[in-house]
Parts: C-alpha cells; structure tokens; sequence
C-alpha cells in the first residue's frame, strides 16, 4: 500500500469543480493532438519498465535481428506467451518463457548465450530463439503479400504453408485474433513516438471515480452489493471504465499493459497512474490511481482510508497508460502469471 496524503482544505465540492475545469481544459488543449508508434527495428524502444530488467536488454538486442521484427513485438510475444515466466508450462507441453514445444525447440533452439548448451528453461537461449524463429518464420513467407510482420505472426500461429497457399494472413479465427492481439500488445511495449492520442472514454470514467469519493477503502473491493460499494485501488480503475464499456484486468499490474504509455508532461485527465517500489518492473508495480489533471489522481489509497485526490508526484510513480480498448482486449485472459 503506498502513502497518500490528503488534499487539505479543499472541499469535495471544491474538488469536483476543480476536476471538471482540469478536464475541459485538458481535452481542448489536447483536442489536435493525436500521435502514432510507428518505426521498426533500431527505431523502437521499449516503454519504461514493461519488460522486467533482467530481459530487457536480451529483448532489445533480439528485437533488432530482421526487419519483420522490433523489441516491442518479441516483447508482446513473451508476454502473451508466458507473462514473463521462465518456469512457464502449457497442458500441450509448450515450454519457458518463449512457449516453445519439444520438437520446434530441437529445430529452432540456439545457444543464445554461447554458454555450450540450448536451454528452453534459460531466458538467454530461449528469448534469441523466439527472435530467431520468428525472423527464420518471416523469411519462408517473405513473397506472401501483405504486411510482412503480421504474415510471420499469421506463419507463427497457423505454419507458414497456411500464409503461402491464402496469400497472407488466412482467414482462421485464431489466427486473426492471435495478429490482432500481438500487433495490439506491441503498441503497450513500446516507446511512444510523439504524443498519444488522447482517450474518448476518459471523462466517463473520470466521472465515475468522482462519484466514489469519501467511501472507505476496501482490500479486494470491487464495488459489489455484498461489499457496501467498496473499492481497492485496481478495483476502482477497472470499474470505471467497465462504466465506459471496457474491460481492465483485476490486477494493477496487468492494467499497465492496457494501452501506450505518455510521458508525465504528455498526461491527460483519465490516463491510469502506476507506482512501484522497483521502477524498472511493471510486474512489480502495487498501486493505480486515476489521473484528474494539475499533478492530482483519484484513487482508493489504503485500508482506514477513504478515496479522495492524491498527488501523483511521489518517489515510487511508476508510469502511466492511456487505456484503449483495443488495447485492454488485448491483454490474456486471465492475466499471466510470474
């Protein structure tokens, strides 16, 4: 639970005032601004903190091997794949962190860190070898046309047949839906270049934490009938926008992957504010508000607190997502466990 303290002397009527300015404001000065991730390779970054530490350099370095792919895409995969679990087992025997099964790991599997031996269960040799086959993937359906990236995620799921014979990604349902998905996740890993469009749905779920305010903190809460209404701090961030229409995964830490990440001076009233106490793991992260512009958030703070306004400028803030929901249905369901 993270320290907060109260905004002293300023009413809730006060406060809401000064919410509802902070938003209209906000949004008009925003109202042009709409920017893209856009780039491959070497021009993609990774966003701060969504891939643990210890990955991130293999992440970046393997991202870079072959234009079909960049550090935010292998980022995307492995966190679809295994959510960073190194120890991670399928019931169809998919193996590590990189899901691969024993007869494409004979195949595929390189000794990533020239340490002598190709071990599935070691991220240095598993990570290079997600890379590896996926650019070996890109090049057995290189004439296919179509967006080369998404045809090799199309060969990573279906085989690379599939893709050849319908000339791109084939119409299988889960094929789709596994490009969708990746393609979507990748915009979560990386780096923003320029401003992020601003959200349609923020106000609505600004509007909605303002009506929770003064209600008693609650671990576990998610607002139900049986708790009183009550919210803990991911339960409030995921209620509303569930009154926006979209869906945020239970859990703070998975929320973070929900959308891109602006900057702390690109932030917009509705972003999803994060704190940790390790700024380098959004897997660590262990608390959410709901940003409401001028360095302020809405969030659920603490057991014998109340929710009520907080600023969001503190040693342990973490980052910040801008939800979409393209992007929260994107997220694996249920959420990966490390």
């Amino acid at each position: 639970m993270r320290r907060a303290w109260l905004v002293a002397g300023v009413s809730i009527g006060m406060a809401l005032a000064f919410v509802a300015l902070l938003v209209v404001g906000t949004f008009t000065a925003a109202a042009g601004l709409f920017g893209t991730t856009d780039g491959r390779n070497g021009s993609v970054g990774l966003a701060q903190g969504a891939v643990p530490a210890r990955y991130q350099s293999l992440v970046q370095r393997w991202g870079n091997l072959c234009p079909a792919i960049n550090p935010a895409l292998l980022a995307a995969q492995l966190y679809q794949e295994s959510g960073w679990n190194p120890r991670a087992q399928s019931p169809a025997a998919a193996q590590g962190i990189a899901q691969f099964i024993p007869g494409t790991w004979a195949v595929h599997g390189v000794d990533g860190d020239n340490d002598g031996d190709r071990d599935v269960w070691d991220p240095a040799d598993a990570i290079p070898s997600a890379a590896s086959y996926d650019c070996a993937l890109a090049g057995y359906v290189k004439k296919a046309p179509g967006d080369p990236t998404s045809n090799m995620l199309a060969a990573y799921n279906a085989g690379p047949y599939a893709v050849i014979r319908y000339g791109g990604v084939p119409p299988y349902r889960e094929t789709q839906n596994y490009v969708r998905i990746i393609r979507t996740l990748e915009k979560s890993f990386a780096r923003p270049v320029g401003r992020v469009e601003p959200s349609r749905q923020a106000a609505g779920a600004i509007n909605f934490a303002q009506r929770q305010l003064g209600k008693p903190y609650l671990w576990g809460g998610t607002g139900t009938a049986a708790q009183d209404g009550r919210f803990d701090c991911s339960g409030l961030s995921q209620a509303a926008y569930r009154e926006v229409g979209i869906e945020l995964p239970r859990v703070a830490n998975d929320q973070y992957n929900a959308g891109p990440h602006p900057a702390r001076d690109e932030l917009l009233p509705g972003d999803l504010v994060f704190f940790s106490d390790d700024l380098t793991n959004s897997r660590a992260i262990r608390h959410v508000g709901i940003y409401v512009g001028g360095g302020y958030m809405i969030n659920a703070p603490r057991t014998g607190a109340v929710i009520r306004f907080d600023k969001i400028d503190t040693p342990d803030y973490f980052g910040a997502t801008r939800v979409t929901e393209e992007g929260a249905k994107a997220l694996p369901t249920p959420p990966p466990e490390v």
